[in-house]
């Protein structure tokens, strides 16, 4: 990383079409940068609404090549911001075989990298199993890996991912210098608000404990606003926003509210990262020949 790096994430709302959030990301991206940003991180799946709440095979239709027309405008607004950009789209691989993929940009438009979501859920709503093959670490997709830029290398994961500390830990042993979760997470709206807390805290707090168990920052950038079900039996989701960039110590550097679309900038520096580690020197006193059993499902 670099000695001070400014960071920011854009969190909006589903926008009209693909076209238009384009529009908009690359204009939020310009002002980021003209405030100094040198990453920039957008949330998960962003170019449509978040189509996993029913099993509809037309949704296919929304997936794409890498490259593809995305991939060649999100390069353009890369190159033109002298940023690195993390996105996030369907990416269809072959007939039949698609992914939830992350492609991360060069700050001179080219591909740095790309990470295809690991862990992929099935649950009401979010009915992802149905669209997208887990990563297999095929090719330059090497598992759970960093994706080396200019401004350091990113452990970029994505939503599901998020609650899962093998993969965060991994991400860091591998030399990942920030960890990036592009998510789309809300609430169900026959939850109530007890529940509707809880559900927010934990997944809060997981990242948080991915930042202080590994010593290195985490960006989380969710969706906001609600977008309705097409199965009429279904109520739609209330993306909760809340997207946030923690310290090496699970500190917040920066928060965003839930209802709000929004900027969320702060600056990073590899010395605090030296420094929280040499205090909490997690990684050194790992018992790694007592960890065998963590390559099962469960010990009987």
């Amino acid at each position: 990383m670099k000695h001070a790096l400014q960071v920011a994430l854009i969190q909006q709302r589903m926008q009209a079409s693909p076209q238009t959030t384009l529009d908009i990301l690359a204009a939020k991206t310009a002002a980021a940068c003209q405030q100094g940003a040198q990453l920039v991180v957008y949330q998960e799946l962003h170019n449509t609404a978040y189509f996993c709440q029913t099993e509809d095979p037309q949704h296919f239709a929304l997936a794409e090549s890498i490259p593809g027309p995305s991939t060649e405008r999100l390069s353009r607004i890369a190159q033109e911001n002298k940023c690195v950009i993390v996105s996030s789209l369907f990416e269809k691989r072959a007939p039949g075989l698609h992914h939830n993929t992350a492609v991360v940009f060069e700050s001179d438009g080219s591909i740095a990298g790309k990470f295809r979501k690991m862990h992929i859920p099935d649950d009401p709503s979010y009915y992802e199993k149905f669209y997208f093959t887990p990563g297999d670490g095929d090719g330059d997709l090497r598992g759970f890996a960093p994706i080396a830029t200019s401004v350091g290398k990113l452990g970029v994961l994505i939503c599901w991912d998020q609650w899962y500390p093998e993969a965060a830990r991994l991400m860091a042993l591998a030399g990942a210098e920030i960890l990036i979760y592009p998510t789309a997470i809300g609430w169900h709206p026959e939850d109530d608000t007890a529940e509707q807390q809880r559900q927010l805290e934990a997944w809060i707090t997981i990242q948080r404990a991915h930042a202080i168990a590994n010593g290195i920052p985490v960006i989380s950038c969710n969706r906001t606003g609600f977008e309705s079900s097409p199965d009429p039996q279904a109520g739609g989701i209330q993306f909760w926003g809340h997207s946030f960039i923690a310290g090496p110590q699970g500190e917040f550097l920066a928060r965003a509210p839930q209802d709000e679309e929004c900027i969320l900038s702060t600056t990073l520096t590899a010395q605090r990262t030296e420094e929280v580690r040499c205090m909490w020197p997690y990684l050194r006193d790992r018992r790694v020949d007592a960890y065998a059993n963590l390559s099962k499902r469960f010990i009987d």
